[in-house]
């Protein structure tokens, strides 16, 4: 086989290698930690489970594949988000706002499907705690330095930073089984309101 013919068989590759990852990100979320087998992901991915097994011979090889990719994927958006942020108050609307995101939408409803079954699976467990623990000190990072990108506030800002991290998963954890955005934007707004007043931008 030459190179020319290897590319192509690569890139069909790494497409099913995607498709497999996102189907069971979706399946997750939706349909839970039960019914996400790797037959049933290859299905909704529209491969064969032979195609599937290729790629991930076992559903804890789909699943810790599926979460180191998901957590990179969260962990890199709270790297980047201090980058471009404007300065002045309304900064700090714009951090709440993105920490709330972490945890809100597909792949934190995902992510929750795995950590309740990691809780009675040791091996699972251990495979998921280095990843939160990456993804947490990121958010962190990322909050802390946009509530307070000169280093002012000190400890306050870091304190502000972890509640409003606790606030966003606990948002999080709301929207789980209903639309909670109308609840969710109303307490933001108030939380966006204390940090101002606890954060007092320098003039």
């Amino acid at each position: 086989m030459t190179a020319s013919d290897r590319e192509p068989r690569q890139q069909r590759s790494r497409e099913t290698r995607e498709r497999l990852l996102a189907a069971t990100v979706d399946m997750l979320a939706s349909r839970g930690w039960a019914a996400t087998t790797i037959g049933a992901v290859a299905a909704a991915a529209g491969v064969s489970r032979g195609a599937a097994q290729h790629h991930f011979p076992t559903r804890e090889d789909l699943i810790t594949a599926v979460l180191e990719a998901m957590f990179q994927e969260m962990t890199e958006g709270a790297a980047e988000t201090v980058e471009n942020l404007p300065d002045g108050p309304e900064r700090i609307d714009l951090v709440v706002e993105r920490a709330v995101s972490i945890y809100v939408g597909k792949q934190f409803k995902a992510a929750l499907q795995v950590w309740a079954a990691a809780a009675s699976d040791a091996h699972l467990r251990e495979a998921i705690l280095p990843l939160e623990a990456k993804l947490a000190r990121a958010a962190h990072r990322m909050t802390v330095q946009g509530l307070d990108p000169a280093g002012e506030h000190g400890r306050e800002a870091h304190r502000l930073a972890q509640l409003t991290l606790d606030l966003a998963r606990g948002l999080g954890l709301a929207d789980t089984l209903s639309d909670d955005s109308a609840r969710r934007g109303r307490v933001t707004a108030a939380w966006v309101e204390q940090v101002k007043s606890a954060l007092p931008a320098r003039t």
